[in-house]
């Protein structure tokens, strides 16, 4: 059998599992993967500026196709760096492999230059991490780390000191025996039976859907239909559940709709749809439920539930559908669709455009922004207030996808999910709303964009402040701390990167400020100055959000920071 380096191996099999390019920055213990990388057609190397953004990227490409992506990080401080992003790749349950570089074999453990253990640092965000240290290990690690991410639909890590990759063993043609294999997880015919009799007893369902249901948006419909139940979805199922849905009634949770809170809480049964919600106080205790998901670890952890079931959705679906009865009574469903039309239009209320205003309401960005994107638009959103403008106004057509942080929860993703968005489907529109603290915390990546010729078009939420930690501290009765930015003009530092900058504040020139970022066919900077008070009310205020609220006006007054209350007014009360 015919002998191949480690690096060899490796590039093998990646391009035997399709993977078409690997996110990294270049370092001396990476340079037997990097030169092999080079030699090869059909592969390439990202060059990021930081590897967090290598990360966010490949699990960009990883969410939009299904299949492997990878990133990479020299010794030390290189694959740290990573660490972030795959903590976000793992939530999310995108299959991404990690090529974590070590340093020289023999120096391991004599706290050696930029000396780490990722084979520790990173076990807690990855289904699979493993340090290859003899070459005859490389064949199956890589094959086993492989097959890991595709399964379990997380992070694998292989850990690959420098001189490790150089070295040779015996190489057999790669093997990927799942790799384009598909199985259907469907529950035994009595469990199916106790959820169709738990279901037809209660008079009031409602369905909780989440990304779980990616591929079973027809047996959605068809369940909904059959038990005269409303649809409130999960951020992560927006895009699933949305589109051509008429029992849809909106999200629940911090950034959801009214309706969708009173339609979970007015139910007596709950049917929880590939979902790990994870907000309790926002899911009806009281109603019976009834929960599908294909991990079971996720059943029955945010609700009580009396019927689970571990199976595919759509599956499970298809075998539940035929015990259901058809209800008659719908006014459980037509009073939440009714609640829905009035909350979306109290929403679409908000988004406008004031003449003579002197800046913009943020809501009315994220308005014209879904008005004017083409049709399959892939949008990323940053964590904060632009994913609430996203979640509240990006509407989706079974064509758009939305990319964000919503399981991890970090800052600064939504510029690096747009440049592996971009790059996996160069032809498409690629849309990034970012907080202006997000886009300054992995601004270098903008050189990125630059070097790449991505045409990624960037709108920031420029409220010179981080909005939403705002939001939750005067929530809590506190003045604001540490939470202002002195941004610079973000438009002019586009072009002096050479990317065209475009910077609004009047709502009058928004729309052909707009138009004429889609129409470029370079990336783009659009710096939206918004009203910093904006305030986004989730469904339901608590008591406890009211009294601190109300202890934060009185403290704001008292402290000589009464224009802050007045200008809170100004933006959300005379409106």
């Amino acid at each position: 059998m015919a002998k191949k380096t480690v690096s060899e191996i490796l590039v093998d099999t990646l391009l035997a599992a399709g993977v078409t390019r690997v996110y990294g920055v270049v370092g001396d213990s990476l340079n037997g993967i990097t030169e092999e990388i080079r030699k090869r057609d059909g592969i390439e190397w990202i060059h990021v500026r930081n590897e967090e953004a290598g990360a966010f990227a490949a699990g960009a490409e990883a969410h939009l196709t299904g299949a492997l992506a990878v990133c990479a990080g020299s010794c030390g401080p290189g694959n740290t760096h990573l660490l972030n992003g795959l903590y976000d790749c793992h939530r999310s349950r995108v299959p991404v492999l990690a090529l974590a570089a070590q340093i020289p074999s023999a120096e391991i453990g004599s706290q050696y230059f930029q000396e780490t253990h990722p084979e520790n640092t990173f076990k807690e965000c990855s289904a699979y991490c493993e340090l290859i240290a003899h070459p005859d290990q490389a064949v199956r690690c890589i094959e086993i780390g492989i097959q890991t991410a595709l399964t379990q639909r997380g992070v694998a890590v292989l850990v690959i000191p420098g001189d490790i990759s150089h070295e040779k063993t015996e190489a057999p043609e790669p093997r990927l025996p799942i790799l384009r294999n598909r199985a259907r997880l469907v529950p035994d015919l009595e469990d199916l039976r106790a959820a169709a009799d738990l279901l037809n007893t209660c008079s009031r369902v409602t369905i909780m859907a989440g990304a779980g249901c990616a591929e079973a948006h027809a047996e959605l419909l068809q369940t909904a239909e059959a038990l005269g139940a409303p649809v409130v979805h999960a951020l992560r199922g927006k895009e699933y559940v949305e589109p051509h849905n008429p029992y849809d009634v909106g999200m629940s949770g911090l950034l959801g709709f009214t309706s969708g809170y009173h339609a979970l809480m007015d139910a007596d049964a709950l049917l929880m749809l590939g979902t790990d919600f994870p907000y309790q106080q926002f899911l009806p205790q009281d109603a019976r439920t009834v929960q599908i998901d294909l991990r079971g670890e996720h059943i029955g952890r945010r609700a009580r539930v009396e019927v689970g079931l571990v199976g595919d959705v759509a599956a499970t679906l298809q075998a539940l559908l035929p015990l259901l009865n058809h209800k008659r009574d719908r006014a459980h469903l037509e009073k939440a669709q009714e609640n829905y039309r009035e909350a979306r239009q109290d929403l679409d209320d908000l988004a406008t455009g004031e003449a003579g205003d002197t800046s913009l309401h943020p809501q009315y960005v994220a308005r014209l922004l879904n008005e004017q994107a083409a049709a399959d638009a892939i949008f990323t959103c940053d964590v904060g207030t632009p994913t609430i403008w996203a979640a509240r106004y990006l509407r989706f057509n079974g064509q758009r996808r939305l990319i964000g942080s919503f399981n991890h929860g970090s800052m600064a993703n939504a510029m690096p999910q747009a440049l592996g968005a971009q790059l996996t489907y160069p032809g498409r529109q690629v849309i990034a709303l970012a907080g202006d603290g997000g886009f300054a915390m992995l601004m270098g990546e903008l050189l990125t964009l630059k070097q790449l010729k991505t045409p990624v078009k960037i709108v920031i939420f420029n409220n010179n402040s981080l909005g939403f930690v705002e939001l939750e501290m005067k929530a809590a009765g506190i003045l604001e701390y540490g939470t202002e930015l002195e941004n610079p003009n973000f438009a002019a530092l586009a072009e002096a990167a050479g990317v065209r900058g475009i910077r609004v504040s009047a709502p009058a020139e928004l729309p052909a400020a707009i138009a004429a970022m889609l129409a470029h066919p370079g990336p783009v900077i659009l710096d939206a100055v918004v009203k910093r008070a904006e305030l986004s009310m989730p469904p339901t205020i608590e008591a406890a959000q009211v009294k601190g609220f109300s202890l934060y006006t009185l403290k704001a007054i008292m402290s000589g920071r009464g224009d802050e209350i007045l200008e809170l007014a100004k933006a959300n009360l005379f409106r």
